[in-house]
C-alpha cells in the first residue's frame, strides 16, 4: 500500500508523539506491536474486502489490531457476537467458539478501524476520551488515506462500512469500480436498526464473483485455534 508519503506529513509525526504520550500516561490498546496488524495480515495487493469499524476494543486483552477481532481464548464481545449471528443468518455459518478473525484477514479482508488506538476504559470513558482527546489527532487522516489508496486500485474492492464513522467514508469511494455495503454498527445499541438482515457477507461475495474474483470463505474462522 503506497502510504509512504503520509509518513512525511506533519500530522503523522504529531500523531506518533500524541500516541506515545498517551501510552506513557495511560493504558492504550492495542499494544504498540499490534497497532498495524491489519496491514501485516492483509497486504495491499491482496485486499479485496474492507470491513471498516470505529475504534479498538478498550479492555485489556481484547484488541489485537484487527477491527472487531479478539484473540482465541478471550470472551467474544457483544458486537462480534452480533456479527456471528448475522453471518449465520446470512450464510448458514455456525458461530465459531472464539472471536479471532485472522482467517478473514489472511484471505484479503482488511479489518480496519477509523482510529487504530484507544485509551483503556469503559464505553462512557472511551466516548469522552475519543471525542475530546483522540478525535482529530490524525488517525482519521491516515485511515482516509488508506481508503483513498484502495480506491485507486483498478481491481474491485468491496467496502463494508459499519457505523456512522465508517459511513462517512463512502464519499471517498468510486462506485463505478468498487462496491459499498453500508449498515448500522453491529453494537447491541444499534444492530437492531438495520445491521441484522443486511446480509453483508453474501452480498460481498456476490460483488466479488461478479468481478471474477475469488469469494471469501467466511466460515474459515471456525478453523482458527
Amino acid at each position: 500500500m503506497e502510504l509512504r508519503p503520509e509518513f512525511e506529513k506533519n500530522y503523522w509525526s504529531e500523531l506518533l508523539h500524541f500516541v506515545a504520550d498517551e501510552r506513557r500516561e495511560h493504558e492504550v490498546f492495542p499494544p504498540a506491536s499490534q497497532t498495524f496488524a491489519a496491514f501485516e495480515h492483509t497486504p495491499f495487493d491482496d485486499v479485496k474486502v474492507v470491513i471498516l469499524g470505529q475504534d479498538p476494543y478498550p479492555n485489556r486483552g481484547q484488541g489485537h489490531g484487527l477491527a472487531f477481532s479478539v484473540p482465541v481464548g478471550v470472551p467474544i464481545p457483544p458486537s462480534l457476537r452480533n456479527i456471528h449471528a448475522e453471518l449465520e443468518a446470512d450464510c448458514g455459518v455456525a458461530p465459531p467458539p472464539h472471536g479471532n478473525l485472522e482467517a478473514w484477514a489472511d484471505q484479503g479482508v482488511l479489518l480496519l478501524n477509523t482510529s487504530l488506538t484507544v485509551r483503556a476504559g469503559t464505553k462512557a470513558d472511551r466516548d469522552v476520551h475519543r471525542r475530546w482527546r483522540w478525535q482529530g489527532q490524525g488517525w482519521e487522516t491516515f485511515t482516509d488515506a488508506v481508503i483513498e489508496a484502495l480506491n485507486a486500485k483498478p481491481a474491485r474492492v468491496v467496502f463494508v462500512l459499519w457505523g456512522k464513522d465508517a459511513e462517512r467514508r463512502e464519499r471517498r469511494i468510486d462506485t463505478s469500480v468498487h462496491r459499498v455495503i453500508v449498515s448500522p454498527h453491529p453494537s447491541p445499541f444499534s444492530a437492531y436498526r438495520g445491521f441484522f438482515g443486511s446480509k453483508p457477507f453474501s452480498r460481498a461475495n456476490a460483488f466479488l464473483e461478479e468481478a471474477g474474483l475469488e469469494p471469501v470463505n467466511w466460515g474459515g474462522v471456525a478453523d482458527r485455534r
